[in-house]
Order: structure tokens, then sequence, then C-alpha cells
């Protein structure tokens, strides 16, 4: 098997960057490398690890998962564990690895949302998959309606205290509960690191809501994910939908997303993409980074092509 030998020179490209995360010790890559998709089970191994590989040469330090990051639910962490014993094991302490629970992972009352026994149950076994004794960074990936914040939050500070995690986050959380979910973890010493919300050019929630303002004011840190919007703010459907792409599939994208007047606001983009230089994707990644208080962007590839041309938005 070829070992693998990092590039000497990742942290030499200057443009790449890292910011502070709020007021904490950690510096994140501008860009971090999401295993949403393309790291399950039913991905071809060899590209996920080239992905990898390519990643972390080029500076990317932060790989962001969950546990039911797939499909199969689990498998993207298994690949993680695979990576790691072959290939990032001597890396281990250059690499900022975080995973979450919130969503669906098994049958039955304990396997969701935000309960103690979940969250300390579903960080047990995502341990085992990715052949780790801790992460960097434990989500709460979902905000619960049912379970009391105190739990949920309770579990998080004890999760650090026990040595699993080194940090903790939530993420997709509404105003008042985050408001809460800060003040609570920071009188107990142990601090929101960050808040990942969905932001790009299409959908300017976490703004809107004032969850970045929050952010900023609390010292705490923001990663964007779906900067892309599962690839609307890309050049793959300004001429409609193509056959198999992911609108097609219809699963996080629908059809009837794509309006006339959608088309035209992508289509304008792009011009003023292509005036300056740039693709639509390479705008769309900037204009995250250009938001006052934004951490890092969380991108996906399916390939280390793909990769390379979205870090082009850090070039």
């Amino acid at each position: 098997m070829e070992k693998y030998t990092a590039s000497g020179n990742r942290y030499d490209n200057e443009t790449m960057g890292y910011n502070r995360c709020g007021r904490s010790g950690v510096l994140l890559p501008k860009v971090s490398l999401g295993f949403w998709h393309n790291f399950g089970a039913v991905d071809d191994y060899n590209n996920c690890k080239a992905i990898a590989r390519y990643a972390f040469d080029n500076g990317i330090t932060h790989f962001d998962l969950a546990n039911n990051y797939g499909p199969p639910y689990g498998s993207a962490e298994e690949t993680m564990g695979r990576l790691m014993d072959e290939d990032f094991r001597p890396y281990r302490d250059e690499l900022f690895i975080s995973t979450k629970a919130g969503y669906d992972m098994w049958d039955g009352p304990y396997g969701n949302w935000g309960s103690r026994k979940y969250l300390m149950a579903s960080l047990d076994q995502s341990l085992k998959r990715m052949h780790l004794d801790y992460v960097d960074l434990f989500y709460s990936h979902r905000y619960d309606p049912e379970t009391p914040l105190e739990e949920t939050l309770q579990a998080l500070v004890d999760i650090v205290r026990a040595g699993k995690a080194l940090y903790v986050g939530i993420s997709r959380w509404p105003l008042e509960a985050t408001r809460f979910a800060f003040k609570y973890l920071k009188e107990r010493d142990v601090p929101c690191l960050i808040y990942q919300g969905r932001l790009n050019m299409l959908d300017r929630a976490p703004q809107q809501e004032g969850i970045l303002d929050l952010c900023q004011q609390e010292g705490v840190g923001f990663i964007s994910f779906s900067p892309l919007a599962q690839g609307l703010l890309t050049d793959r459907y300004l001429n409609g939908i193509p056959e198999g792409s992911r609108m097609t599939r219809g699963k996080f994208l629908k059809e009837e997303m794509l309006t006339n007047e959608l088309l035209e606001k992508l289509r304008q983009w792009n011009s003023e993409a292509q005036q300056q230089g740039m693709t639509l994707a390479e705008r769309a990644l900037r204009w995250i980074l250009e938001q006052k208080g934004i951490t890092s962007v969380l991108i996906g590839a399916s390939s280390t092509a793909q990769l390379d041309r979205n870090l082009k938005c850090v070039r």
C-alpha cells in the first residue's frame, strides 16, 4: 500500500489563511471540507482518499462529519476511520475533526433529537467508527423543541469534561435558544466554539434572524454549510435541469425550485462573476467569506478537480 506523506508546502500557501474562531484559541481554514456527500460506503474509497489528501495538502485542516453522513448512516465516519489508519494518524494533531448528533440515526426512541442518552451514545459510536479517542468539536446537530435545553447542553458540557471532545458547537438552532445556549455553556466554562448554519447568496437567514450578530457579540465563530445551495450557485443549472443532476433525484433539491425568476437571478450573478474573471461558484464562496463574522466556509467535493476549482475562492 502506498504510504501517504503530506505535502511539505501545505502551510506555505498564504492565500488559504486561517481565521480565529470567535474569541477562542482555535484557527480554522477559510475553507473546510465536509463529508456530507461523497464519503459514504456507496462512494469509491480511492476517490474519497484522493479528495482528503488533496484537501490536507492544500491547507485544509478541518474535516466536518456527522453520525448519519453516508449513505448508509455512519459510513462517512467509517471512511474517516480508514483514512486515519491508512493516511492521517501521523497528522492527527494537525487536524481539526468535528462530528454531530441530532438527526435520526438508529431505530427506537433514543436514536434521534437531543436527549443526553442519544448524544452520549452517538458520540461513543462515532469515536469507534472514526478510530479516534476524541473529536476536536462535537455539535448538537439540531434544536430539539421537546427535550429541555438544559439536558442537551449539560450533555455537551459533560462530553468535554469527559475528554471526548475538546470543544462543542450548535447547528441550526433558533435565535433565542442559541442565546440561552451561549449563556448556559459559558457559565459552565465550556463556551460554545462555533455555530454552523446555512448561509449563501440565496439563503441569508442567519444574517436576517440575528444569528451572525449574536455570534459576534458573544465571541462565537460561524461556519457556513451548503454555500453553493446544493449546486444552484454553480453553472450547472444555468441552462435548465441537466440529466442525472441532484435536482432530478429530488431529495434535497426540487425541480420546482428552479423558477424563471431564480434562473434570471442566477444568470445575472453568473454574468457579473464572469466580468470579474470568476465562475459563479467562486463568486458565491467569496461572497460568504466577505461577510462579517464568518470563520470558515464548508464545502463538499466529488473530485479533486472540483475541490481545486472551489479553492480558487481563496487564491
